[in-house]
This record gives C-alpha cells, structure tokens and sequence, in this order.
C-alpha cells in the first residue's frame, strides 16, 4: 500500500540571490508541480509565491517526492540555463546520506550497474537494472562514521551510508542500494523505502541530500552548501 505524503516541516531558503536560491525541500514536498489534480504543491509554486520577481523555468534538477535535502532553483532563465548544463556535463558535486537495512559486505565500494523503467506498468514508477537497454548509472559510497540519532527508532541495527551519485537516474540510489549484488546491486535497501525496501522499517525513507556545490553562474566562484541530514 503507497504512503500518502505531507510534508511535516515548512521550506527553509538557505541561500538567495539575484540568479538562484538553495533551499532545504522536506520530506513529502514534490519537487515541481505534478500533472493530476491535487499534485500541484511543490518546492517550485512556493518558491515562486515567496519570490515573486523569478521569472522563466526554475528548475534546474529534482529530488524524489520521499527525499529531503538540498536543491537549488534558478531566478531567471539565464542562470537556469546555465545551472541545468553544470548539471548536465556532471559538474555538480552531490552527497546524499541514507539509512540502510543493514551493513554492506565492505566499507566502500562502486555501484556501476545501467538502470531502466521496469516493463510491467503495474509496478510503475519502478526502475531495475538492466544490462541490456539501461542507462549507464554510477554510485560511490562508503560507510559513514556519524552516529546514528536515537530520536528515529528502527528495528535492528541499521547502517548510515554516504553516498556520491555520477549520474543522475530516477529512483538511481534507491536501486543501486536495494538490488541483489548478483545485478551489481549492493543489497541492502534504504529505510522507509516503499518501492524497493521495507516500508515498515522507518516512517519516512531515510535518504537525504546533504551536500551540493556548483559554480555560480557565469563567475569563477565555487558555491557549497550542507544541510545535515535529520537521522
């Protein structure tokens, strides 16, 4: 049965000026408005409701509806423009944090397996990975050393990961962290994931995006931003 999502936290801008804004999207906020009624709340509508000076596309990448963290949005079209090509020619750093199942065979490693939507429309939006039709899609990770917050109860003794994504394919992470080794996944799912792991393990899926760094459009500065995550 699918989680109905609703945010529990506002949207918090860390970050504004003329081009762009960074801002923290909480867990159950969409990205950018869905196509359906009743899809329409996301991180792009209240942005522009809090900034109306924005004017053409803002968005410049998306995070899963289930993932809290770091985005970035552009204010005009040139900045978009020149945003959504760092994104991409892979100039964007990314790090994610997740919480998984359980602790990995090694401490770090490389999760280089291609990714395609599952044929069955029934299991949509599903991806698996396909080494006949997928896109090519790589993960880095290694154990992170942070504690775990006692403020989440889960079940067992889960493991928190850092993860630094190459590319970037939808559900990519989630994939790569719950699909069997013997595809070239790692094998243990994400937390509270409800498509690939064990929803009730967590009441929300424990990825988080926790770091970014670009560079300002059209100037020499290299921008970073970190937003730790809540678990």
């Amino acid at each position: 049965m699918g989680r109905l999502f609703s945010p529990t936290e506002e949207l918090t801008i860390l970050h504004e000026d003329e081009d762009f804004v960074v801002i923290h999207k909480p867990w159950g906020l969409r990205s950018a408005p869905g196509r359906t009624e009743g899809t329409q709340d996301s991180a792009e509508l209240r942005l522009r409701a809090m900034i109306p000076r924005a004017e053409g596309p803002m968005t410049v990448h998306r995070l899963d509806i289930e993932t809290s963290g770091l985005m970035i949005f552009a204010l005009n079209p040139i900045a978009q423009s020149n945003l959504s090509k760092q994104f991409q020619f892979r100039l964007v750093t990314k790090k994610y944090i997740a919480l998984v199942e359980h602790s990995p065979m090694s401490r770090q490693g490389t999760i280089d397996a291609p990714l395609a939507k599952d044929p069955d429309p029934d299991r949509w939006p599903r991806q698996k990975i396909c080494m006949d039709t997928g896109r090519a899609s790589r993960t880095v990770w290694k154990i992170h050393e942070r504690p775990i917050e006692k403020a989440l109860e889960h079940q067992g003794q889960p493991v928190r990961l850092e993860l630094m994504p190459e590319s970037g394919r939808t559900h990519q992470l989630r994939v790569h962290l719950a699909s069997d080794p013997s595809t070239g996944g790692l094998g243990t799912p994400i937390l509270g994931d409800t498509l690939y792991g064990t929803e009730s393990r967590a009441s929300r899926l424990c990825l988080h995006a926790e770091s970014l760094g670009f560079w300002r459009p059209h100037e020499d500065q290299w921008m970073a931003f970190e937003s730790l995550a809540p678990f």
